[in-house]
């Protein structure tokens, strides 16, 4: 029996919020597969799904997913397939879900796939039972499949963060892991990082003295004649004239 929704207050944020802000360049760009008139139109829109959802960290020509791509430009598939595809890719699993707690995964999944930030703690830890109890397809697809999802951006739209309106997008602050993991990696490569460990490797260093005698004898040693004469004994003459071509 799956375990429903654990219910949690939503908080004001901007983007449930009416605004009355000019358009600008803060303003997101929107992509809709309306608007493509042509195969160079499907390509922006697909980078722009790309960027949406593996983040600007991540997009890497061996996390493209070719026969997604294919099936959008042929329309075999909607907007909301082809997301929903790139969210359950192996390269968004190894560079997102793994390195996180469910936690931070929701947090970055509400960020990139509804456009918004969590409201609070409670509903972090409702979704995270979802990931718990469902996997995490089960937990892409109640994303996708939610009303919110629905109602903001529907079918054919790729989503964006909505109404961004100051600071800078979700995609470009907020890094693909958080400090555990980073510390994680840290220790793990710099392992002699601690004073203990350090003094622990300094210890197994011997350096051996150096302690034979080297002699040199020099009576073998023959220097060469360095002087400007030829070897039979003839003097080199020197011209002290020297001829210039250009007068």
């Amino acid at each position: 029996m799956s375990i429903p929704l654990l219910d949690y207050k939503p908080s004001s944020q901007n983007q449930r919020v009416s605004g009355y802000e000019v358009p600008g360049e803060d303003t997101p760009r929107v992509y809709r597969t309306e608007d493509c008139l042509d195969q160079n139109d499907v390509l922006e829109l697909i980078w722009a799904a790309y960027r949406q959802v593996l983040s600007e960290h991540e997009i890497l020509k061996s996390n493209r997913q070719t026969s997604l791509e294919s099936q959008l430009k042929n329309r075999a598939i909607t907007v909301r397939d082809f997301v929903r595809g790139v969210a359950k890719s192996d390269a968004f699993y190894r560079l997102v879900v793994e390195p996180n707690s469910n936690y931070r995964v929701v947090e970055l999944c509400l960020k990139r796939l509804l456009g918004r930030s969590p409201y609070n703690k409670e509903e972090e830890i409702a979704w995270s039972i979802k990931i718990a109890t469902l996997g995490w397809g089960g937990f892409v697809d109640a994303l996708l499949d939610s009303a919110e999802y629905q109602e903001n951006f529907g079918d054919n739209t790729v989503p964006y963060q909505r109404r961004r309106y100051k600071g800078r997008p979700f995609n470009l602050v907020t890094p693909r892991y958080g400090d555990y993991w980073r510390d994680k990696l840290e220790d793990e490569r710099y392992k002699w990082g601690d004073v203990n460990n350090f003094l622990e490797m300094a210890r197994k260093i011997s350096p051996r003295a150096v302690t034979d005698n080297v002699t040199v004898d020099t009576s073998k040693i023959k220097i060469p004649d360095m002087t400007r004469e030829k070897s039979e004994g003839v003097p080199v003459s020197i011209n002290s004239f020297a001829s210039f071509p250009l007068r």
